[in-house]
């Protein structure tokens, strides 16, 4: 026996198998919406820390190059006749280097500071042109340190900013023992002024210390913020090392 379905019912289950009702559609609109801010919200967070992890790694690898490129200047430190080696006059530490292999080519004037950028203390680096005379020292020497106290735009051209700092110490390696290079202790030698420029006396031997130590306090954001501190020890030192 066939069983017979009345017409009404027929049409509202043709109906009903042929597509969605409207409540059906607007729970499915509803959680597709869901997924999608839940997409675009996962999706921003990836995007914020991919770009945090990137300014972090830019941040430890300038630190690291710009203590690499303290090491070189150092390394590259040169006694000349008349010329102050190597000086740290509480603003600046200021060396004078060779330029390269090349003694033609002259030598360098090299500072670095810490300075004010932009409303925050960065550790900065300047550097002068290749000189290849003794007034062309005396007038790099003396820019480098006119740099640290009160740049001009011309001066700030020659200038690296590095990373914001809190704080800047320098400490010389002599005699056994780390002193302030503004203590008599770790001061040898000194420059006198005629006609305005910076002419310093015939250095002794004792004008280069042994060892320079580095003590810089880095600031927040940073992720390596807090006291880094780095020696450096010179390759022909008397006695034992730093």
């Amino acid at each position: 026996m066939r069983l017979q379905i009345p017409l009404p019912i027929r049409l509202r289950l043709r109906l009903r198998h042929g597509g969605f009702t409207l409540i059906e559609l607007l729970v499915a609109v509803s959680i597709m919406a869901l997924m999608s801010v839940m997409g675009w919200r996962a999706l921003g967070g990836m995007q914020q820390a991919t770009t945090q992890t990137r300014t972090h790694t830019d941040a430890v690898l300038t630190l690291d190059a710009a203590l690499a490129q303290w090491g070189i200047d150092l390394d590259a430190l040169i006694e000349l006749p008349r010329t102050t080696p190597i000086d740290w006059d509480g603003r600046a530490l200021r060396i004078t280097r060779s330029h390269s292999a090349d003694a033609s080519e002259g030598v360098l004037v090299v500072a670095w500071a810490r300075g004010l950028r932009d409303g925050k203390d960065q550790w900065l680096r300047w550097q002068s042109q290749p000189v290849r005379t003794q007034t062309a020292w005396a007038q790099a020497w003396q820019a480098a340190a006119t740099w640290a106290q009160s740049p001009n735009e011309q001066a700030r051209q020659s200038e690296v900013v590095i990373t914001p700092v809190e704080q800047l110490q320098i400490y010389y390696y002599r005699g056994g023992a780390w002193s302030n290079p503004l203590s008599s202790a770790g001061t040898a030698g000194s420059a006198v002024t005629a006609g305005g420029v910076a002419t310093p006396a015939a250095p002794s031997a004792s004008v280069v210390p042994d060892g320079v130590r580095l003590l810089l306090t880095l600031a927040p954001p940073h992720p390596l913020a807090g006291l880094i501190t780095r020696d450096w020890a010179r390759a022909v030192a008397k006695g034992s090392a730093p």
